[in-house]
Order: structure tokens, then C-alpha cells, then sequence
């Protein structure tokens, strides 16, 4: 096994563990695709896969355990509202909703448990999950691409890239907490 394959396969496997650092790790694996370490597309279709069978596993426990899947995101009210707004848009606007909570910390296991706790039929949900999966590790893959094609030193390019991710993610996150404080206001009204 070369080298390259080995760091692959680590990349499938960071991808379907839930929880488990993936964007830090495909930023990564994308400024060794800048270096021409690795195929850039390798790395985009390897993540893609992963994210795809975590989304398939997650959509699976859904089904089997239907919302008591979702308890430990509903203890805390912002977590609580962040499933209810998901569990609205997905009636409302299903298949878009499920590629864009890809792109919000916890929203792709999240929307994946919904999906199948709300039961969708496995054919609506499969190619929304891999579209959304190869939309989410296309983008995260070249963050790190550009930071590595902007800057040769492999530290400061991780760091540009991981900079980049923050402008980008942060304020998209403050924008979705300001949207479940809403959701949470009028639920308790």
C-alpha cells in the first residue's frame, strides 16, 4: 500500500466517523493536493464517499430508532431548536435543506437522523445525501487547495486555509444561532 492510498483511506474513514474532525482534515488533504502530494479529485471523491456512507448509517438509525434518535441533540434549547427548524424545512423544502445543513457543524448528522426518522423513501434520500456530500468536501477541499496554491509553505497555507474556513463559517454560524434564538422565542411564546 502506498503512502498516498494509506493517507486515503484515513481520510473514508475520518469522513464516516460522526463527530469526527473532517473538515480539518480534508483542508489538510487539500493543500497536499496544491502540492501535487495527491489528486486533487481523489481526495474531493474519497471524502464525498465517506461523508455519503456516514449520511447512509445516520439515515439507517433514523429509520430503526425514529426521534429518539434525535434526544441527545434535543437537550439543550439551541440544539433543540436547531432540530425543529430542520424538521420544518425538510417538510417545506426537503432536498435543498438536506445539502445546505451539510455545510452547518452537526447538520448533516442531524438532517441525516431526520430524514429517517421522518421516514423518506431511501430513493429520494441517497442522491440528495451524495450531492450534498460532494458539494460540502468539494468546497472544504479547496479551501485548502487555494491556500496551498497561494502560499508553497505547508504550515502557513493549513493556517491561510483554516483562516479562510473561519471567515467563511463563522459568521454563517452566528446567522443559524440567531435563527434557532427566533425559533426558540416563538416556540416559548
Amino acid at each position: 500500500m502506498t503512502i498516498t492510498t494509506a493517507g486515503l483511506l484515513v481520510l473514508f474513514v475520518v469522513a464516516v466517523v460522526p463527530l469526527a474532525p473532517t473538515e480539518a482534515v480534508l483542508i489538510g488533504y487539500g493543500v497536499l493536493a496544491a502540492s501535487g502530494e495527491v489528486a486533487l479529485l481523489s481526495v474531493v471523491l474519497v471524502a464525498a464517499a465517506g461523508c455519503a456512507l456516514s449520511d447512509f448509517i445516520n439515515f439507517g438509525i433514523g429509520r430503526g430508532l425514529g426521534l429518539r434518535a434525535l434526544r441527545r441533540f434535543s437537550r439543550r434549547p439551541g440544539s433543540r431548536s436547531m432540530v425543529e427548524w430542520i424538521a420544518t424545512q425538510l417538510g417545506n423544502r426537503g432536498e435543498s435543506i438536506l445539502v445546505a445543513v451539510r455545510f452547518v457543524p452537526g447538520g448533516g448528522i442531524v438532517g441525516a437522523l431526520l430524514a429517517g426518522s421522518l421516514r423518506w423513501p431511501r430513493r429520494r434520500f441517497v442522491p440528495v445525501a451524495v450531492l450534498g456530500s460532494t458539494l460540502w468536501s468539494g468546497y472544504t477541499a479547496m479551501l485548502g487547495y487555494v491556500g496551498g496554491q497561494v502560499i508553497t509553505e505547508p504550515v502557513l497555507a493549513l493556517a491561510l486555509s483554516f483562516g479562510a474556513a473561519l471567515l467563511i463559517s463563522v459568521p454563517a454560524g452566528m446567522a443559524i444561532r440567531a435563527a434557532q434564538r427566533r425559533v426558540v422565542t416563538a416556540a416559548a411564546a
